[in-house]
């Protein structure tokens, strides 16, 4: 059998695997390993199990992925996603569509203290489906919006996938950052245009609510505060050279 065959055949395995439910990484972990046995033997493939995924988990550069993680997690653990989403909601909530935009403004703030889409998505997801539906969004529109929003993890520095590709292909991590920023509020920018034209097409899909005091929305922004310091510590550090 050819490698491209093989190629093939594997990458179907996978999806078949997937499509039984079994989680991603384990489906991907019996692919690669039934190939890797197939084209060098058990030998090797015993051989490379026993030394290769102890040093590639202990690579100390590595370490900085569940730490961003973490940082996701805490940031979500405490609220975080919440007051963002909030604090933008009573910004522009009170317009058609206002509070899609804001989930776009609060998933770009979270990005820049997570670094995952998918840890984004989730989070918003939980966080702000239940107040789509009590303002009665349309359900498409607005899981809709939490899928694309969620995007802007990866995008908005720190990013795991820039960290682990600067790392796999020996590149500065802080020119990768800010090279990936101004895509990223770009991303942001042209969601929020494409929601505007989406509810003036069809103004039912995003309903305004109730505009929010002038003191409410200080009292709301107030709340973020945590955010903008942490993505300044770990951004500016990083372009600063403090950390590496």
């Amino acid at each position: 059998m050819s490698d491209i065959a093989v190629a093939g055949l594997g990458f179907v395995a996978m999806l078949l695997l997937i499509a039984i439910r079994m989680p991603v990484g384990l489906a991907m972990l019996v692919t690669g390993s039934a190939g890797y046995v197939y084209f060098t033997g058990w030998s090797a493939f015993l051989s490379y199990m026993n030394s290769t995924p102890f040093y590639l988990f202990s690579n100390y550069t590595l370490s900085v992925i569940p730490l961003f993680i973490l940082m996701g997690a805490i940031a979500e653990r405490s609220g975080l996603s919440t007051k963002l989403f909030t604090a933008a909601s009573s910004l522009v909530g009170h317009r058609r569509g206002g509070m899609a935009v804001a989930l776009i403004g609060a998933c770009t703030g979270f990005g820049a203290i997570c670094g995952s889409s998918v840890a984004t998505t989730a989070t918003f997801a939980r966080a702000t489906l239940p107040e789509f539906k009590r303002y009665r969004y349309s359900s498409s529109f607005a899981t809709g919006t939490i899928a694309v929003g969620g995007t802007l993890g990866i995008l908005i520095p720190p990013s795991i996938i820039l960290v682990v590709y600067a790392i796999t292909t020996e590149q500065n991590i802080a020119k990768l950052f800010m090279a990936a920023l101004i895509p990223g509020l770009l991303a942001a920018l042209f969601y929020c245009i494409v929601i505007a034209l989406v509810v003036r097409l069809d103004p039912e899909a995003g309903p305004a609510h109730a505009r929010v005091s002038r003191a409410d929305r200080i009292k709301n922004f107030l709340l973020v505060w945590p955010v903008l310091i942490v993505a300044v510590v770990v951004v500016g550090g990083i372009y600063g050279g403090i950390f590496t």
